[in-house]
């Protein structure tokens, strides 16, 4: 039977990739790059080749293994796992790259900071002080090839080759025998005298000043050049003549340089180290402490290194939401941190957490979910949005605060291209109803007629039939003047998707009832659409042969692309009109049911007045896209007080709608259009009263016309419901007396008291 003896380096569970790197430790250790065989994880692989006759290295090397396995320091070179055989070396640690190689592509790139170079040395430093302190060990080899660079830009301190005990058991500094290395060996070396005075750290000391001019000037030549500090910032220079003097003796203990340095003023004195620091003492930090730091982390942010905040501060930030009670302070800098994130990690390690955060009942977190969508809207699939995020996303329309009202009806326009049917065309319209017809705040009403002009192309075809006509024209009869410029602009914005029977029968009529309204900015774009509904009939009535290419996206479906054309006329309502009704409910902010049915008074002349233009169509279409070049606004001023409530997100929406909510459960769709019934009408108080004149007979008041009444065969209407009623008090002032009120007989007298029958005596 025949044996075959194992491989030991083959079964290692770490796989070597051949080529070293360059710029590698010097001696005889080289560098690698390697993976993990099982998880494919990257590491770094420090290989040592036995050779004979080199007994005393052989030592030297395998005193550094035992080293670097036993001491451990967040500053120090992490060991992972090693292999020893009669061959070779081989020491696993976390994937560095050494600091000579890193400074190179950071200045080539142009991406070098000194924020991050003070760090580092901090971090350097500090090693020392840990070995030097602690452990009474003295490095012996500080130089620029002992120290490596980690994923997250940290500094490491490796080289532990020629380490040896400070407390003087008879061990020397061990000899080195390489040349690139004693050129940072002290002055105070070449003294065998033994009188010279000196403390223990002292010679590490001098190396670190050695290391501090090679990161800010190059490799150094000779000794001689320390003189000279060159780069060297202002503020480190005083630090680095100390490090660098011919007397031992005045040399500082690391603690004492680290102090000196931290000073106000001084080179390590910045908002990096002081974040760095704090993240390595964040367990230990009061849930206060923890607040402040990271609403104060986001500003700076733009001005750390990339790699420092996708590796070291996303971690920490993700930690402090799973296990923390950070909520939502940690938004903002994690979105800001998540630009730098690829799709792929973007999946992996925000989009969880943001669906996470979705079912949260923290009002504050909802809100700044709400604000801050745009930055992550485009990494949710859409099974996630409509399974995981808009069911909790639509208690935001029954909240009793209305800056989340209005913020969930913003979100709307970025939702609703990954909405299915169900949600788009059902839930949201209903939803949508209620706001347009009952809501007491007038920008929500405004902005909710926004959303639906900007959202219109991704409705489906029988939707859009049923549903935009009907709430543009009771858009045109709010009391509050904005709303009656989004339903017109509106009607503009979704222009291609009416047939010219509509336009004719249906938009135009309620365009130009409103050329007389109070306020000049509602005419001026009253007149400008009826131009272009003119316009349109008029082309067609020409020439006939062109109905069809005019009504091509009547009937069509819904489609992302048939938004193009209408976001650019709409571009006005996104922002423009509800940044004007932002400064109403800043003068007002607290509109009551009853106030909503108030005339709205004329405001002073420019006030909500856009600028004049020429009638042509090209100054008309630079009016609109004016509008985009203001803010959302509205209501985002009175979020800041939501951000301090903590009360579950629907507990006060829900217990207003219960009965609303519960009654539709058990209805049909088409019945649930017409339960959103409006509380009195839009018109009411503002428009004025006609003299009475006789009409002819037989002849019906103009409010009992349903302008937008659709076809018999069509489903239920979730806006006709709304259209507005007279009053009992009016139904009485009108009657006819001696007769119902349906009969149509009898002569015309209004106010007319009524005549009592005598009785028979």
């Amino acid at each position: 039977m025949w044996f075959f003896a194992r491989d030991p380096v083959r079964d290692f569970p770490f796989e070597l990739i051949p080529e070293p790197l360059e710029g590698g430790p010097p001696g005889p250790w080289a560098l690698h790059r390697g993976r993990k065989k099982a998880t494919g994880s990257t590491v770094s692989i420090f290989v040592y080749d036995v050779k004979p006759g080199a007994e005393d290295q052989t030592q030297v090397a395998k005193a550094a293994f035992k080293r670097l396995k036993t001491l451990r320091h967040p500053n120090i070179l992490a060991y992972i796992d090693g292999l020893e055989t009669e061959k070779c070396l081989h020491v696993v640690t976390e994937a560095v790259t050494p600091l000579g190689m890193y400074l190179k592509a950071r200045v080539e790139a142009g991406d070098l900071k000194e924020l991050e170079i003070s760090w580092g040395l901090h971090q350097i430093v500090k090693a020392l002080s840990f070995l030097v302190n602690d452990c009474s060990l003295i490095h012996n080899n500080v130089c620029m090839a002992s120290v490596f660079v980690d994923r997250a830009g940290e500094w490491k301190l490796g080289g532990l080759d020629y380490m040896y005990s400070a407390q003087g058991n008879g061990e020397g500094p061990p000899r080195k025998g390489i040349p690139e290395l004693e050129q940072y060996d002290p002055p105070e070396l070449a003294d065998s005298s033994g009188r010279v005075v000196k403390e223990k750290w002292s010679a590490d000391m001098w190396r670190l000043g050695c290391l501090i001019w090679e990161v800010f000037n190059g490799p150094l030549p000779r000794a001689a050049a320390l003189r000279n500090p060159g780069k060297i910032p202002k503020s480190l220079v005083p630090h680095y003549c100390e490090l660098v003097g011919a007397n031992p003796k005045v040399r500082p203990n690391p603690a004492r340089f680290l102090q000196n340095c931290r000073a106000p003023g001084g080179f390590m004195s910045n908002r990096f180290v002081e974040t760095n620091l704090f993240l390595e003492e964040i367990q230990i930090k009061e849930p206060t402490e923890k607040q402040k730091f990271f609403q104060e982390l986001s500003k700076s942010l733009d001005s750390f290194p990339e790699d420092f905040c996708r590796h070291k501060v996303l971690p920490q930030l993700l930690t402090a939401f799973e296990f923390g009670s950070a909520g939502a302070v940690v938004l903002t800098p994690l979105f800001k941190v998540g630009k730098f994130l690829n799709a792929e990690e973007y999946q992996q390690k925000i989009i969880p957490v943001v669906v996470k955060m979705f079912s949260s009942t923290d009002r504050a977190m909802r809100i700044r979910l709400l604000q801050q969508m745009e930055q992550f809207i485009q990494y949710l699939d859409e099974p996630t949005v409509n399974t995981q995020i808009f069911p909790h996303v639509v208690h935001g329309f029954l909240d009793t605060n209305p800056a989340i009202r209005e913020q969930t009806v913003k979100s709307m326009l970025l939702l609703a291209p990954k909405l299915n049917e169900a949600n788009l065309n059902v839930e949201l319209m209903k939803h949508f109803a209620r706001l347009q017809a009952k809501d007491d705040q007038g920008p929500i009403r405004c902005n909710t007629t926004v959303c639906l002009g900007k959202i219109g192309s991704y409705l489906s075809a029988s939707t859009r039939h049923r549903v935009l006509t009907s709430a543009f024209s009771r858009a045109t009869k709010d009391p509050f003047a904005p709303s009656r410029v989004a339903g017109v602009l509106g009607f503009a914005a979704t222009h291609n998707l009416y047939s010219m029977n509509d336009c004719a029968h249906k938009i135009l009529p309620v365009l130009c009832s409103l050329t007389v309204d109070p306020e000049k900015s509602v005419r001026d774009q009253a007149f400008k659409a009826i131009r272009s509904f003119l316009s349109k009939l008029e082309s067609v009535s020409e020439d006939p042969t062109q109905l069809a290419e005019v009504e091509k996206d009547v009937h069509a479906a819904s489609s992302p692309g048939m938004g193009g054309a209408a976001a650019s006329w709409a571009g006005w309502a996104v922002t423009g009109v509800s940044s004007l009704t932002s400064k109403l409910i800043r003068a007002h902010p607290t509109a009551t049911p009853a106030e909503t049915n108030v005339p709205q008074r004329p405001m002073p002349e420019g006030h909500w007045e856009t600028q004049e233009e020429d009638k042509d169509t090209a100054e008309d279409n630079s009016a609109a896209d004016r509008w985009d070049d203001e803010d959302w606004g509205s209501l985002e001023q009175e979020a800041e007080s939501v951000l301090a409530q903590q009360e579950d997100w629907s507990a006060g929406g829900q217990a207003g709608h219960a009965g609303q909510v519960s009654s539709r459960d058990h209805k049909s769709p088409e019945s649930d259009w017409s339960s959103w019934e409006a509380e009195g009408s839009w018109d009411q108080g503002w428009q004025e009263q006609s003299s009475p004149e006789r009409p002819p007979e037989g002849t019906r008041m103009a409010s009992e016309y349903n302008w937008g009444v659709p076809e018999p065969n069509d489903k239920g209407d979730p806006f006709s419901s709304l259209s507005a009623r007279p009053s009992a008090q009016d139904r009485r002032r009108l009657s006819w007396p001696g007769k119902s009120a349906r009969s149509g007989g009898g002569r015309w007298r209004p106010n007319a008291p009524r005549r009592r029958r005598p009785r028979a005596p």
